[in-house]
């Protein structure tokens, strides 16, 4: 523990001295203290305390790229726009906008009291100035590709323009205007990822790659960096200059990093977490029996999947291998044995639930298990292997029960099926997603994707050729230009179409291997009041409070 934290520690075990004292005195908790002439009593901090699962790569949010990272950053910064606590969208920095007639040019309005944690004013050259940020391919940011439906983003991804010429103006401090190239209609949703938030320039240009430390990051939204202790947790505390300021409820925030899911429980038990990341599934019925009133679980947009490296052997130009390992995975029970909290066996990519959209499936999805055994066999042997020459396959997975166990049961399944002799390899989060980039050693890897905003693109984007997340390599020029088309098409039922008809060309190729769709599980203490579950599972520590009997 740190010696800025005990003495964090220290002062909120003094002010407990002071509270009781005071009740013992007056026969009251709070702030009012009558009896007590010309003493100002201190009420005590409100410290919410979130399991926040692996370490998070970065807290600069144009080069995040997990769930913890954008956790924090939600909390550290804020957009354009932003989320209430039921997941719809609601203004943020912007607090109002409109678009013209033709769909190109959304203006943003910005409130004058939006503040940086240093008190300087946020203004619409922020957004500038973030948005080009974010496009520069010197930035190397996971999600630069965001910027791909404005005007000349495309160029500047690539390198074939700078990116002073991306679609964006301030004409005046208040006043924020995106030009698109074409109409995109999930871009106000889009404006509330992480990577679209505004970064201080002087703060950037001051400490370069460093800006994401204590003392150095200066953000915009409900909290500010405190303090980071690596492998154990990040600490903010309440940002004073936030416009909503007056109706958050926390003081501080505690970020605990646990990779392990048991250990968060344990955690959780002894009262040192309000509400935990996730929970571990094979502590299921317990957590259903003992703990069932804390217990939430609710459907979310996230995908579970194997990748498969496209860019080697043995996946490389072998659509006949990947298909028949995808065939002989028993997703049902996986998701009934294995997993078994209300997740959804996934035949295809897209999640049931995703807005305006109908989920496409393996076209061997309807086939009966001896079905798809059957046929799986015939495609391993199409594919060169048999009991003679049984295909060498490794997993990797980041370090978690939950994944070991279905990497153990994946591999059982490829063996009794088609004879695959697998090999697993358990990796910590971060070294698991650098040999994940360099693609040299990878075969199979274990990820999830996690829809950014409601809308099948955030889906149909993963597997487009340049996409900096395309992590599996997967290179069709059909599949991009019917991703092309549809960000053209302005009628919404031709461009759900072309989108699904994309969905189905890349399940034919399977570049990944989906076998399940996620739901969120927590559990989360009584005392933590204004929790509400939603399909994104977006919990805003500023949208909480604690309220103990």
């Amino acid at each position: 523990m740190s010696e800025q934290h005990k003495k964090h520690l220290f002062a909120a075990f003094v002010l407990a001295v002071v509270a009781l004292l005071v009740w013992q005195a007056t026969g009251q908790q709070g702030t009012e203290t009558p009896g007590i002439a010309d003493q100002e009593i201190i009420p005590l901090e409100a410290v919410l305390r979130r399991g926040n699962g692996p370490e998070p790569e970065s807290l600069n949010p144009q080069n995040s790229r997990t769930d913890p990272a954008f956790n924090l950053a939600r909390d550290l910064f804020e957009g354009l726009l932003t989320h209430a606590p039921d997941g719809d969208l609601v203004p943020g920095v912007a607090t109002r906008w409109e678009i013209s007639d033709d769909g190109l040019t959304y203006t943003f309005h910005l409130r004058p009291d939006a503040r940086w944690s240093n008190g300087d004013p946020v203004v619409a050259e922020d957004f500038v100035y973030s948005f080009r940020r974010l496009a520069e391919p010197s930035t190397a940011a996971f999600y630069a590709q965001n910027m791909a439906p404005v005007v000349n983003g495309s160029a500047i991804l690539s390198g074939e323009m700078d990116s002073s010429e991306l679609g964006v103006e301030a004409p005046d401090t208040a006043t924020f205007v995106v030009r698109l190239v074409t109409p995109t209609p999930y871009l106000l949703d889009l404006l509330t990822h992480p990577s679209m938030y505004p970064v201080n320039a002087k703060a950037i240009e001051a400490h370069g790659k460093d800006y994401g430390r204590p003392g150095n990051l200066v953000s915009n939204g409900a909290f500010v960096l405190d303090e980071w202790v690596v492998g154990a947790y990040i600490s903010l505390r309440r940002n004073e200059h936030y416009w909503g300021n007056a109706i958050n409820r926390i003081d501080r925030v505690i970020f605990y990093n646990t990779s392990d899911d048991s250990a968060e429980l344990k955690r959780y038990r002894a009262g040192e977490l309000d509400f935990t990341y996730t929970i571990p599934l094979q502590q299921f019925r317990w957590i259903k029996e003992n703990l069932a009133d804390e217990f939430r679980v609710h459907p979310y947009l996230t995908t579970y999947y194997y990748g498969l490296n496209l860019r080697k052997p043995p996946f490389k130009d072998s659509p006949q291998l990947r298909q028949a390992l995808a065939m002989a995975i028993d997703r049902e029970l996986l998701t009934e044995k294995i997993t078994g909290v209300g997740e959804l066996p996934a035949y295809g990519w897209v999640p049931p639930g995703t807005s305006n959209y109908t989920p496409q499936s393996f076209s061997w999805a309807g086939l009966d298990a001896a079905q798809r055994n059957a046929r799986a066999r015939e495609l391993y042997a199409e594919a060169g292997y048999g009991p003679d020459n049984p295909a060498q396959v490794e997993i990797r997975f980041n370090t978690a029960e939950t994944h070991q166990r279905i990497a153990v049961a994946v591999a059982s399944m490829w063996k009794d099926v088609l004879g695959v002799e697998t090999t697993l390899v358990n990796e910590e989060f971060q070294v698991l997603i650098q040999h994940i980039r360099q693609g040299e050693i990878t075969q199979a890897f274990r990820s999830s994707w996690i829809g950014d905003y409601n809308d099948a693109q955030t889906f149909a984007v993963f597997f487009q050729s340049d996409f900096d997340l395309n992590l599996s390599g997967y290179n069709n020029p059909a599949y991009d230009a019917l991703l092309a088309q549809a960000s053209r098409e302005i009628d919404l039922a031709k461009r759900r179409g072309l989108l699904e008809q994309a969905e189905s060309l890349m399940l034919a190729d399977t570049p990944v291997i989906p076998m399940y769709f996620h739901v969120s599980r927590h559990l989360v203490k009584p005392w933590v009041k204004g929790w509400q579950d939603n399909i994104m599972n977006l919990q805003y520590s500023r949208h909480l409070s604690l309220q103990r009997d």
